[in-house]
């Protein structure tokens, strides 16, 4: 009986040891996916660009590249996803594992875009994870340097003398419902609404050759795209976008000093993740984005460019998406502007 007896005594206490060991690996596997086992980044690092090379968020992108991998220790690798003003890589992370190896440059075009296009389902950046601001510069009103226009005031007695005479000025754009459309759009509503002939182009390049030649009267653009242009005199600004008066046009007032108010626009490239990234993720990138971004020879990239180094937290990023979000479709909606 004894000898019949001990096996079944015994057998219970290695199933419960089994059943015990089964239950913990269980639950760790149902309790975590299994990217959070592993520390990140346990590979290269892929961020999606939604522009092609050389424009100002493929810039951001590749200045940080560096840096970032450095304070890592594992590759980061562009992508760059063209197409649909950035959407198609907007999708692209929307539809990443949260694991932190897909991250997203993106700019501030994607809080306009879901509002003037309503057919092609356009990604709400706020469903994005932030992560951090990676550069960001202020917008500046320009006129041909052949221009008789010599300051903010004279432009808008231009601008309300033309459109009562019947014919508003034309101001060109890199297309309909971009930043520098809005941007003045919302001037024109903060001049009283007068009638104004936008020029969309594919692309704000061929805009300022057009304006450079006196074939538009006025444009807005990013500090880095115009600044070259004011220095060999082709160009000549009326005003900055910005609270302060940007350092590579330190003459040049802003837009309160010009007597315009509620009028701060910053053009923002920002880094991203994929919806539910972990914080312990999100800080790590954060903090190699801003280790970065104190680098001497990344610093004086971006200034050298005119746009001026990011930084901060996550939530300062969340925070100007949420912002620019609401803003630009309280302007879209009050000007009609779509691009369907």
């Amino acid at each position: 009986m004894i000898q019949a007896t001990q096996p079944l005594r015994a057998a219970p206490r290695r199933l419960l040891l089994c059943l015990g060991a089964a239950a913990l690996g269980l639950g760790a596997f149902g309790a975590s996916p299994a990217w959070a086992q592993t520390a990140w980044p346990s590979k290269s690092i892929t961020l999606l660009i939604g522009f092609p090379p050389g424009g100002q968020t493929d810039f951001a992108g590749r200045v940080l590249t560096n840096g970032m991998q450095g304070a890592l220790g594992q590759p980061v690798v562009i992508d760059n996803k063209a197409g649909v003003n950035g959407n198609i890589a907007s999708v692209e992370l929307m539809k990443a594992p949260p694991d932190g190896h897909k991250l997203l440059v993106g700019n501030g075009s994607m809080t306009i875009m879901p509002h003037v296009y309503t057919k092609l389902g356009i990604v709400d950046p706020q469903k994005m994870t932030p992560i951090g601001i990676m550069l960001q510069s202020p917008l500046v009103l320009v006129v041909p340097a052949t221009s008789p226009i010599k300051t903010y005031a004279q432009f808008a007695e231009e601008v309300k003398s033309r459109a009562k005479g019947g014919k508003g000025i034309d101001y060109g754009t890199g297309g309909a419902g971009s930043l520098i459309h809005v941007t003045m759009e919302l001037l024109r509503e903060r001049l009283g609404n007068p009638a104004m002939n936008h020029v969309p182009y594919k692309g704000s390049s061929p805009a300022m050759v057009d304006l450079m030649a006196g074939r538009l009267d006025a444009m807005f653009d990013a500090t880095s795209v115009v600044a070259p242009f004011v220095k060999s005199g082709q160009l000549r600004p009326l005003l900055v976008t910005s609270d302060k008066r940007s350092p590579m046009l330190p003459n040049v007032p802003t837009a309160a000093e010009s007597g315009i108010k509620d009028f701060s626009i910053i053009s923002f490239i920002g880094l991203y993740g994929p919806p539910g990234l972990s914080p312990e993720v999100v800080k790590k990138a954060n903090s190699a984005m801003n280790a970065a971004l104190k680098e001497p020879t990344v610093v004086k990239s971006i200034v050298d460019r005119g746009d001026e180094p990011g930084g901060g937290s996550p939530e300062q990023l969340g925070a100007m998406t949420r912002d620019q979000y609401k803003m630009w479709g309280a302007v879209v909606k009050a000007n009609n502007i779509t691009a369907d």
